[in-house]
């Protein structure tokens, strides 16, 4: 799980800060350390600079309040005023992932550009720095219902889409491979293609995890999921699948990605097993020698990653592709 290192993101700063000297006994007269208080929720991050990447906000009912992303806006989408284009919802790892923004849209737009992937929108979802893509457990943040009842309807009227399953594409890593794979095996009526990479945190209980320590597992799962550990299995990708198994058999493309020196690699194979134990499809793909980096594991999946999407959105092969059969 990405709390240590958080993919696409500032480094990570700890949900709450533990008082000096922690466990000694305060001087006479002075009180005791008290744990600050949570930091808090801001629904609209600054406003990040790319090429062919707006920043935009909607009014969300669920937040109350005004809600922001970013959008990727491929060429041909001004090329084609007639046109209507699929979407991919990027969910980013914790801490927010806004440095890494321009590097993803310059790999969609080079790849679009040069016919290996499909032109597609990019939404690139705001999920909190460690919102975990799930209505937290106190009412505090329902990102879920954000993202899923208001997002996707927002970008569905306000831009040329294709407004089904079929044109819809969840793909994230770390934290955002996590929440591809609850949000896909969620609403699978509503997402047609979960790319799960690097995710985390996939295990059954929140207690340690491969990159965070006992302090702050249990920190977030006091914030996010009410300090209940049966909570935090009830919505996890692994119950999410269980429960959805046929439908997501029958319709969901889905593939699970890790790196084979990624810390999270266990828990990942632990899923993968499970998927085939539920009998759903998926890609399973192991990349050698790549860690916890969501560039490296782009840069070795290369075109195996936008085949995914080609076949996602019925795009066709490239030539290079038959020749590979």
């Amino acid at each position: 799980m990405t709390l240590l290192r958080p993919a696409f993101a500032v480094p990570f700063l700890a949900v709450v800060l533990i008082a000096i000297g922690a466990g000694i006994r305060p001087a006479h007269g002075q009180e005791p350390a008290q744990r600050a208080a949570p930091p808090p929720v801001e629904w609209v991050t600054r406003a990040v600079e790319a090429p062919r990447v707006s920043f935009r906000t909607f009014q969300s009912a669920a937040a109350g309040t005004t809600v922001s992303y970013h959008l990727y806006t491929p060429a041909a989408y001004e090329r084609e005023p007639g046109r209507r284009f699929p979407v991919v919802y990027w969910l980013h790892g914790s801490g927010g992932g806004l440095a890494g923004i321009p590097a993803l849209a310059r790999l969609f737009d080079q790849a679009i550009e040069a016919g290996g992937a499909p032109p597609c929108l990019v939404v690139l979802v705001n999920g909190l720095p460690m919102g975990m893509y799930v209505d937290w457990s106190n009412g505090a943040a329902p990102v879920e219902t954000v993202i899923v009842e208001e997002l996707v309807p927002h970008i569905d009227a306000t831009l040329r889409t294709i407004a089904s399953r079929e044109g819809r594409l969840l793909d994230g890593f770390s934290m955002g491979g996590y929440g591809a794979a609850r949000l896909g095996f969620k609403h699978p009526g509503r997402f047609g293609a979960v790319s799960i990479m690097g995710a985390g945190p996939m295990q059954e209980s929140l207690t340690t995890t491969p990159r965070a320590s006992r302090v702050q597992a249990g920190e977030l799962l006091a914030r996010v999921y009410g300090g209940s550990q049966a909570t935090f299995l009830q919505v996890s990708p692994r119950m999410l699948a269980k429960a959805n198994a046929e439908a997501i058999a029958k319709g969901s493309l889905v593939r699970v990605v890790i790196g084979d020196r990624d810390e999270t690699y266990a828990n990942n194979l632990a899923f993968h097993e499970h998927l085939v134990a539920l009998g759903i499809p998926h890609e399973w793909r192991v990349l050698r020698g790549v860690g916890h980096d969501p560039m490296a594991v782009l840069r070795e999946l290369d075109d195996a990653h936008w085949a995914f999407y080609r076949k996602a959105f019925g795009a066709p092969a490239r030539p290079v592709d038959a020749g590979r059969r």
